[in-house]
């Protein structure tokens, strides 16, 4: 096992999921990258095994109450104490509101809020024994303010952002620190390059440089809130390029 003890990352994908990885793998700790289907992580594990780092998948569907249980509890008794763990689960759903059905909207609550409410209350249980810890929330411009389209989305992040701030407030006497970052922009991604292409019809090369937050830079920040002392913990921090209005 990592000396410095395990971080478990659900909802990461492959972008910030990721970069996180790359980053606290880095720094010592062994990973555990868990999302709905572990066999797309395996390019990913073998990178950081072959890099010589301790690295992990792990298939969950984050709103299954008993699957997140059940994960917590293998991740505890098979690779080690959890002294990180990352929610970044979510669908950024853009709808107009007479186009968003129930279904849509119950969706986009149960992935990116309940879910997280869920995967945080877990990390507690395990962590709260020891007395130490860290738990992570990836959130959104939505997460302060509705835009139009966004109703199901925003309701889930606003959520997911008040579960985090219950969190902290409950948590930190117990030297568990609770953060909440938002991300305010485009994360440089595949998946965002794709959606520039199809919905403005420009080319990943014609993006202007600087205008996306790259998904390493969102790792940095994830693991300077981590290493924060205690006399000093960020609860929220956002994150943009300088180009962004905001």
């Amino acid at each position: 096992m990592a000396s410095r003890g395990v971080a478990i990352l659900v909802g990461a994908g492959d972008a910030i999921g990721a970069a996180v990885a790359r980053r606290f793998a880095k720094g010592g700790y062994a990973v555990c990258i868990c999302r709905r289907e572990a066999a797309k992580s395996q390019q990913l594990i073998d990178e950081l095994r072959a890099a010589d780092h301790e690295a992990y998948a792990f298939s969950v569907d984050a709103r299954q109450e008993a699957e997140v249980q059940a994960l917590f509890a293998r991740v505890e008794k098979e690779i080690g104490p959890i002294e990180v763990c990352l929610f970044n689960a979510g669908s950024n759903v853009n709808k107009p509101l007479l186009d968003t059905t129930e279904k849509l909207f119950f969706k986009a609550w149960e992935l990116a809020c309940y879910a997280g409410f869920l995967v945080g209350r877990e990390a507690a249980r395990v962590m709260a024994p020891r007395g130490r810890g860290t738990i992570l929330f990836t959130g959104a411009t939505a997460s302060l303010r509705g835009g139009k389209g966004f109703a199901a989305f925003a309701a889930a992040k606003f959520g997911l952002r008040a579960v985090a701030q219950a969190m902290a407030r409950e948590l930190g006497p117990n030297n568990i620190h609770v953060a909440h970052l938002i991300i305010d922009a485009a994360v440089d991604s595949d998946a965002i390059r794709a959606r520039f292409k199809a919905m403005r019809g420009i080319e990943a090369e014609d993006i202007a440089p600087g205008s996306l937050v790259k998904t390493e830079t969102i790792a940095d920040a994830y693991w300077f809130v981590h290493q924060q002392p205690k006399d000093g913990w960020t609860h929220e921090l956002d994150l943009r390029p300088a180009v962004e209005t905001w």
